[in-house]
């Protein structure tokens, strides 16, 4: 039997555990159209959100509140900001934070790796330096990623219609040293965009 995915798109803001235990299909969370405010700046999508995902993509043009994605094991994600612990206990899936995030990053992190825009170079002391490591995607070896990341990028755009991500995009060669890629420790770089395909939509 063919399984069928639900797309949910929500124009306005929402509040906690958004995509709880999410398996598939999509969820975007945009603020209403004519809307004034800076989506970089203003809280979207409520706290835990993404718990215990395991598959499907998340889009929210807007910052999350604390723990999103923690313990998510396969789902895909772009916020524009996060608050404390977010992936926490994370085991797989994707996280892209196109903005500031709060403390204790990546706690408890085995698995999945995620993308995160350090405007103000504080990331460094923001992420938990027990199981995840930091580098910066503007390294030469890191050519994969920074196309994989602009894809990404251009997906939450086609999706919401964020002007901050549009922003991004058009100086992406501006911004991108202002990146990190944050994977496990233990995880290989050539095996992490494997991890990213095929995953239910």
């Amino acid at each position: 039997m063919e399984r069928r995915w639900l797309n949910l798109i929500l124009e306005g803001d929402a509040n906690d555990y958004v995509g709880k235990g999410m398996t598939g299909g999509k969820l975007v969370v945009k603020p209403p159209r004519g809307s004034a405010f800076e989506s970089q700046n203003t809280a979207i999508i409520g706290n835990t959100c993404l718990y215990g995902a395991t598959g499907g993509k998340l889009f929210a043009a807007g910052t999350a509140g604390e723990r999103f994605a923690v313990r998510n094991s396969g789902a895909h994600s772009v916020v524009e900001g996060a608050g404390d612990h977010c992936c926490e206990y994370m085991t797989g899936g994707l996280v892209t934070v196109l903005g500031s995030t709060g403390a204790n990053f990546g706690a408890g992190m085995t698995g999945g790796f995620a993308y995160v825009l350090d405007m103000d170079n504080t990331f460094v002391d923001k992420y938990n330096h027990e199981l995840v490591e930091i580098q910066r995607v503007s390294r030469e070896e890191m050519e994969a990623y920074r196309n994989h990341l602009r894809s990404v990028i251009r997906e939450h755009i086609s999706e919401t219609g964020s002007a901050w991500a549009a922003h991004i995009l058009e100086d992406f060669d501006d911004y991108i040293g202002r990146f990190w890629l944050v994977k496990p420790k233990a995880a290989s770089l050539g095996s992490l965009l494997a991890s990213t395909r095929a995953r239910p939509e």
